[in-house]
Parts: C-alpha cells; structure tokens; sequence
C-alpha cells in the first residue's frame, strides 16, 4: 500500500491551514471595508456632547436621535446668505434619498437665542424641511454648547446702525447612529457629496 512521507504530510497540511486563514482573512477584509467620506472624516470618531435645548415641540437632546444620522449647524434666522443656502442644500441631499432620509434628523441651533424664539425656529427650519428641528435656549447655554462642537459666532452691528448681523462658523457636524461625530461638511459642500456621505453611514450602521 501506497504510504505518503510524513514529512510532505504535514508539510500540505500545513499549506492547506496557511491558506485557510488566509481565506479568512480576505473575506473579512472584504466584509470590514470602510466607506470612503467626502467630508471631512473626524479619526478617530469622537463622542458628541450632548445637550438640552427647547424646540417649538418641546425640550429635545441630541440622545433623543440616537439610532439616526444628525446633521447639527449652528446659524440664525436673520442670517441673509449662509444659513439658507447651508439648509436648502442639506434639504435637497434629503430628498434625493428617498425613503432613507427617515434616518437622518437636522438640528438647527441658533446662535442668535436674543431674536430666535423656538417658534420662530421651527416655522423657519420646516420652510426648508418638514422634519428639520430648530432649537435655542439661554444666551448662556447655547455660548456653552457652541464651545463644546468648536462653533466661534460674535455679534457685528450693522453700517446702517439699525440692528446687527452674527458672524459664526459655517460648518455641518455629522454624527453618526451611535452618537459620534464622524464628519465635517464645510461652507459649499457639494449636495452629491452629501448623498453619498450619507448612504455610506445609513449603510454602515
């Protein structure tokens, strides 16, 4: 009878293990691959802080969504160029992702909580959105929250003397269903690439 060398025996069985694992190891690659952002990634992903504001609905805290992709900005609703143009934009991104943008919630917070009462906020939010959210609170707490997500906004009075503007940062936090934040979208982000941000994370999680 035919006896195979113990020693080229073990030898292939050894193989076979070397390229079992190896297998193993290109299917969970496969399987674990990252999505490719278009906005700025935040890595590692950092926790959001959350906070306790008042809507024309009531008292809502970023937790409440846990499960969903939030969209935060911070603006105001005196605001003539910037703030409308940021929230048509993610409006449009919502609208081209069908039934999906059931898993996005966009937080408006005002920075301008002397003029922008709850109600004032949710007419002006739902003009853009049915399901945006615009919220504010003391001029205490919102200076607090605009610290914790690095939003810098300063009073400007107006050449005609008749008012003031507020100069703020203009970005779009994203945080992820578990509560991270996972990207940044800065002035002008491109819709398209809105879309495709959010299909990578609404698909990861």
């Amino acid at each position: 009878m035919f006896r195979q060398d113990p020693i080229k025996q073990k030898i292939l069985i050894g193989a076979v293990l070397v390229l079992g694992i190896g297998v193993v190891i290109l299917i969970h690659s496969l399987t674990n691959v990252q999505p490719g952002y278009r906005g700025v990634s935040i890595d590692p992903p950092q926790p959001a802080s959350d906070f306790t504001l008042q809507s024309d609905q009531g008292e809502i805290r970023l937790s409440d969504f846990r499960g969903k992709v939030v969209l935060l900005y911070f603006g105001y609703t005196y605001c003539p160029d910037v703030c409308p143009t940021t929230l048509a934009k993610i409006s449009q991104a919502l609208n081209n992702l069908g039934k999906d943008a059931s898993k996005v919630q966009t937080v408006f917070i005002s920075v301008d909580p002397e003029r922008d009462t709850p109600q004032i906020l949710g007419k002006y939010s739902r003009a853009f959105y049915p399901d945006f959210i615009g919220a504010t609170s003391t001029p205490e707490d919102i200076a607090a929250i605009a610290k914790q997500y690095g939003i810098y906004y300063e009073k400007k009075p107006l050449a005609s003397g008749a008012g003031y503007s507020v100069d703020h940062t203009a970005i779009v936090w994203v945080i992820d269903p578990l509560g991270n934040l996972r990207l940044e979208w800065p002035y002008g982000f491109d819709t398209s690439d809105m879309v495709s941000d959010l299909k990578a994370l609404i698909t990861q999680y």
